[in-house]
């Protein structure tokens, strides 16, 4: 049986499948948002959570262009298509922490993602470890071409993450949220040339 497969209707079909389960990640986002918008009075925002839900939307969306990246390579194994799958599930996740099934045993969104603050900060530094990962299969050249500060900023986002989920502080969380959401709008503008 063929282990490895070099024909372009493979990456057509994992960016397929990529597509469908990070659909799933906005889908989640953009229902959980809108409880705001239906139930004002029941379901009160939270400025840490709301920051991290638009960051993480604007992550898979990035994510999503980003991966047509993947047309470089040009022989596919089960391993890269599973690693793939599998970074894209960690966005459902994380999707899914941000806006659980229930919030019967919570106060609202502050105290459950306080309580949940730990695992929600665990998957951010994995998927920024991931990212890495990802970028690097998509070639050296790839990589490289993103500059020094694309490793550093992972690196950076990771200390950050684990600082944050051994330090409850609301304020640094807060000025985590924030920071994190004007770099990555600033560096989706830099790396798309739309500041040019």
């Amino acid at each position: 049986m063929e282990q490895n497969l070099a024909n372009h209707e493979h990456f057509n079909h994992v960016r397929i499948i990529i597509g469908m389960v990070l659909g799933i990640s906005v889908a989640r986002l953009v229902a959980g948002t809108s409880e705001f918008l239906q139930h004002p009075k029941s379901k009160k925002i939270y400025l840490v959570h709301l920051g991290w839900v638009l960051y993480l939307f604007l992550t898979i969306t990035h994510f999503w262009w980003y991966e047509f990246g993947l047309v470089k390579i040009r022989v596919w194994s089960f391993g890269l298509y599973l690693f793939l799958i599998s970074f894209a599930c960690l966005f459902a996740f994380t999707a899914s922490l941000l806006f659980p099934s229930s919030m019967t045993e919570y106060e609202g969104y502050e105290d459950y993602f306080q309580a949940r603050r730990r695992t929600f900060y665990s998957m951010f530094a994995l998927l920024a470890a991931v990212d890495l990962i990802d970028t690097a299969i998509k070639g050296l050249d790839h990589f490289h071409a993103l500059g020094v500060d694309y490793p550093i900023q992972q690196g950076i986002f990771i200390l950050l993450s684990v600082m944050a989920i051994f330090v409850p502080n609301k304020i640094y969380q807060g000025v985590f949220i924030a920071a994190a959401l004007v770099y990555k709008v600033l560096w989706i503008f830099r790396l798309y040339g739309v500041l040019d």
